[in-house]
């Protein structure tokens, strides 16, 4: 019992803030603007500091290290996953149009604006490392093998760019993690106003994810909410197939619980906020994109207290 109350008071605390963020939508305090600058303020500014400002304070050079081989779990499961959508995609007859964005949200989750809050609120701090590790993992097979599934759903020329990807997979939070990891690695300590003003700036990351995911679902709009094959597809792949593989992947290995945890959880994220992005950008059918982003946020809200408490329960050992 205990397990499962601190499982649900860690959701709560985010719904409160996804919900502020709503409200404030819904009275026309934000706009599409707001959204964007929100989106920039986090991924820019106040990610990049929250990785400088944690890594340096509560981790070693050695405990930074013994994570990174840990990468072949999400990079092995998501590769998994987007050969199994392509069998999908046939089995529930998922519209053409549609195939590159199931594929690509099928395989990848949203693991900044909600993996990392949830997995804040669960086990604090000491989960940053594999939380970032899953990241890695993450953005690089977005901003490579997703994006290019997306495109061929569109109807542009715009071809595929490698140095704009680059900057993509190198974007201001992976640089953010790269620095630290560098002085704690080389012992470079900076100024102690510089790490404060980083802990301070860090500290806007958690609550304007929280509010950016409840702009957006208001602005998405709950009515357009449908369930059909597309959806349910989608819907399969981040909240069943992806943490089911997790776990058979991360169990029966000799590594930390708290790695197998955290990885579990990150599996099972919603949809990435970026893929409507993307989505527009390629002229492929963003208003699907941007409902399942929805679907999977609300729906996300009734998985994670589940998935917290299957995760906590001592079954992963």
């Amino acid at each position: 019992m205990t397990i499962f109350i601190h499982s649900i008071q860690g959701v709560i605390i985010i719904i409160v803030m996804i919900a502020i963020g709503y409200i404030l939508s819904w009275r026309k305090w934000f706009d599409e603007n707001s959204s964007r600058l929100i989106a920039k303020l986090v991924t820019q500014i106040a990610l990049p500091a929250y990785m400088i400002s944690t890594i340096t304070h509560d981790f070693t050079a050695k405990k930074l290290l013994s994570t990174l081989p840990d990468l072949r779990f999400p990079v092995l499961s998501m590769l998994i996953l987007f050969a199994l959508a392509a069998v999908l995609y046939r089995v529930m007859q998922i519209k053409e149009q549609h195939r590159g964005l199931f594929e690509s949200m099928f395989l990848n989750s949203n693991t900044v604006f909600i993996g990392l809050p949830v997995n804040m609120a669960l086990f604090g701090n000491r989960s940053l490392p594999y939380v970032l590790v899953y990241y890695m993992a993450n953005t690089t097979i977005f901003w490579t093998l997703g994006v290019w599934l997306i495109q061929r759903d569109g109807t542009t020329s715009e071809k595929f760019n490698l140095k704009t990807t680059l900057g993509k997979i190198f974007s201001p939070p992976l640089l953010g993690f790269i620095v630290g990891v560098l002085l704690v690695i080389f012992h470079i300590q900076l100024p102690q106003f510089v790490l404060t003003d980083c802990q301070y700036i860090g500290g806007l990351t958690i609550p304007l994810s929280m509010f950016f995911i409840g702009i957006a679902i208001q602005r998405a709009g709950i009515q357009n909410v449908t369930i059909d094959r597309d959806s349910l597809g989608v819907l399969s792949g981040r909240f069943i197939f992806a943490p089911v593989l997790m776990t058979l992947l991360v169990l029966p290995m000799p590594v930390p619980v708290l790695m197998k945890q955290v990885f579990i959880l990150q599996s099972a994220m919603p949809v990435m906020t970026n893929a409507p992005v993307v989505a527009k950008l390629y002229h492929a059918d963003e208003k699907y994109a941007a409902i399942m982003v929805t679907e999977t946020t609300l729906l996300s809200l009734a998985v994670i207290p589940l998935l917290m408490l299957f995760v906590k329960s001592g079954l992963i050992t």
